[in-house]
């Protein structure tokens, strides 16, 4: 399956984490280790009126992510997360939360049992498409923003605890993601999980693609910081960079 004339496919691997809280809000944390922008980690975050807020590290990631899901507004903060075999720790301006994982189960073993380069490959994530509606109540290929998305899942584990905060408030105990978060195309399974995913995103060449993945030290850079002209000149030279086919890599 090649894209169509004038379209560049982008490819994100990384993990995506899905959570519910007593509160009634419910966040989506995405973890992505190789990406066009570098490695860089995001937040989609709902409240119990439907209002739907992003935190993203760079502009450049909030633009994309903003034309590709759909939100009420977006923030630009630095977003940390740390990751050990069974837990995960996440900083996003006033969001602060704890995961715990579970021990993984069937389903995750058998996904982790494709191998990356078929499980990363649209054409795949196609056919698993009707599997994971009725499995997981989430789709794996979809558009949206006028782009059209394949998630290729590696791996599944549950989150078994969570504690989180948000604006100086403690959100409550875990919860199931409930009603469904609604960022367009992008989504999560009712029961929280942590979920091992390439995921491809097509879009038209015009602009839309990142030219050159920005640097550990830019994607701390203040809100409204203009890069420096000579690197302004590089990025104008440079076109966007694809990751390679067929390596490891569905949050």
């Amino acid at each position: 399956m090649q894209p169509p004339a004038g379209h560049a496919r982008l490819r994100f691997d990384g993990w995506i984490a899905g959570v519910g809280t007593a509160s009634g809000i419910r966040v989506v944390v995405g973890h992505w280790a190789r990406s066009p922008f570098g490695p860089f980690s995001d937040v989609m975050l709902e409240r119990p009126d439907g209002h739907r807020l992003l935190l993203a590290p760079t502009q450049a990631t909030a633009d994309f992510i903003a034309a590709t899901y759909t939100f009420d507004s977006v923030r630009v903060t630095p977003v940390r997360v740390g990751l050990t075999a069974g837990s995960w720790t996440v900083s996003a301006g006033s969001l602060d939360l704890r995961l715990t994982l579970g021990r993984r189960s069937l389903l995750g073993f058998l996904l982790s049992a494709v191998p990356g380069p078929i499980a990363a490959r649209p054409a795949w994530t196609a056919v698993t498409d009707p599997l994971a509606r009725l499995l997981l109540n989430v789709r794996t290929h979809g558009s949206g923003g006028g782009r059209s998305e394949w998630y290729g899942v590696r791996d599944l584990r549950p989150i078994t605890t969570a504690a989180a905060t948000f604006e100086g408030r403690a959100l409550g105990p875990l919860a199931p993601v409930e009603p469904p978060v609604r960022f367009g195309f992008g989504s999560t399974p009712r029961t929280p999980c942590v979920v091992r995913v390439t995921t491809t995103v097509e879009v038209g060449r015009g602009g839309a693609a990142p030219r050159t993945p920005p640097s550990a030290h830019s994607a701390d850079r203040a809100v409204g910081e203009a890069p420096r002209a000579d690197t302004r000149s590089r990025q104008r030279r440079r076109r966007p960079r694809l990751l390679p086919q067929g390596r490891r890599r569905w949050h």
